[in-house]
């Protein structure tokens, strides 16, 4: 196999309702060892790849290829997903909640400003604190590791029906990244260094829109099929104009938002290319708001008690979850309806939700690429004993996930 870096596909090339191959377009992208020395081949302009199948295996924001397959009259389908922000808090507060004041002082990274931050938060709790436990008992030479949460709900409402709430993509320990593709939107994410070891703790907060959700109405009439991500692209735009641009990031307190004011101050982000308070409850539809209102004050504040702070900080925005749209495919060869020995698989084609679900999406269809062909494999019992080497998995199965 090989590895082109810098390489986009610009065209998928369909010839008699088949795949023929795809055009590509390279630009500068060089691989660099850790040395900084620059190693493998450079490619330059632009090249037609012939092939008798190929697997279309994109991430969720590819949206350049999701129009070009619509051009190209590949079957699409809208697919639900979930939008809303990412949340951040002082990893001490989630330590707190989760742990209580008996196991909060145990935590340890080995990072001595996050431990500090730890120590001295517990240190001033008040002494009639609700978490505070008999006679004062603590674990201080305990070595706990950061805590972290899952906050979720069917019955979040929204003024009108209940939609599905929840936290999406905990990082403990973590930072606030930009996702955007392009300069003019606005999108976050979340990641943790392996040591888990920063003052804060971030988590997307989203809210549910279904295939046939009312808030994608006017997009839906204008876009067709495409509707999710025309919706994508304005709320990341309402983003980047609140922030100012420049990739700054809106943000505004859990509390403001709950009461629908805006933040005119924010407590430290891990954000690194800045932030501004903002009303970022202006950004979203009316009934995406207030479900997600009424699931921080109805019932993550209930699961998680202290959860709803003013140094609880929303950043706005996260809308990329999961693809809108599906690759409509066979169940049984797992080739695009309508377009022979084309293979969308993972999450961008819309059959996964994260890297494991995506992964067996993966073997699934690498499955239907050598039936399709008609490798020959051996017969199950030709494999090493325990090996796995030759047996065949069933192809039909269904990956499980629906997202």
């Amino acid at each position: 196999g090989e590895i082109r870096f810098g390489a986009r596909m610009t065209r998928l090339n369909v010839e008699e309702g088949a795949v023929s191959g795809v055009e590509i377009e390279y630009r500068k992208a060089v691989e660099r060892s850790v040395g900084g020395a620059e190693v493998g081949e450079v490619y330059e302009g632009t090249e037609v790849i012939h092939a008798d199948a190929v697997v279309l295996a994109t991430g969720h924001s590819a949206r350049d290829t999701y129009e070009e397959l619509h051009k190209a009259g590949i079957q699409l389908e809208p697919k639900g997903f979930s939008t809303g922000f990412r949340v951040e808090h002082p990893q001490r507060i989630i330590n707190q909640i989760q742990y209580g004041k008996e196991w909060g002082p145990s935590v340890v990274t080995g990072r001595s400003a996050t431990d500090q931050s730890n120590k001295q938060f517990f240190d001033e709790l008040p002494s009639d604190h609700e978490e505070d436990v008999i006679a004062g008992e603590t674990h201080p030479d305990g070595r706990l590791p950061v805590a972290s949460y899952r906050l979720a709900t069917d019955k979040a409402f929204d003024g009108d029906s209940n939609r599905g709430a929840y936290s999406f993509c905990m990082c403990p320990g973590g930072q606030i990244v930009p996702a955007s593709t392009n300069p003019d939107e606005v999108c976050v994410n979340g990641m943790s260094f392996s040591k888990r070891d920063s003052v804060w703790a971030n988590s997307a907060l989203v809210v549910t829109v279904a295939p046939d959700d009312p808030v994608l109405d006017e997009y839906r009439s204008k876009h067709g099929v495409l509707a999710g991500i025309a919706f994508q692209r304005e709320m990341e735009r309402a983003a980047s104009k609140m922030g100012g641009g420049n990739l700054t990031v809106p943000v505004q307190r859990l509390t403001d938002f709950i009461a629908e004011r805006p933040s005119t101050s924010a407590p430290p982000s891990s954000y690194r290319l800045g932030v501004k308070p903002s009303a970022c409850h202006e950004i979203y539809p009316k009934p995406l708001v207030k479900a997600l209102q009424d699931a921080l004050i109805n019932h993550f504040e209930k699961q998680m008690s202290g959860y709803v702070c003013d140094e609880g900080l929303l950043h706005a925005v996260e809308t990329r979850t999961s693809s809108p749209v599906r690759v409509s495919r066979d169940v049984e060869s797992y080739q695009a309806i309508g377009c022979e020995r084309l293979f969308p698989a993972g999450e961008g084609a819309g059959f996964a939700g994260g890297i494991v679900s995506a992964a067996v999406d993966g073997l699934m269809v690498a499955d239907a690429v050598l039936d399709a062909f008609d490798f020959i494999q051996h017969d199950e019992n030709e494999g090493e004993a325990g090996s796995g080497i030759g047996k065949r998995r069933n192809k039909k199965a269904s990956v499980g996930f629906e997202y």
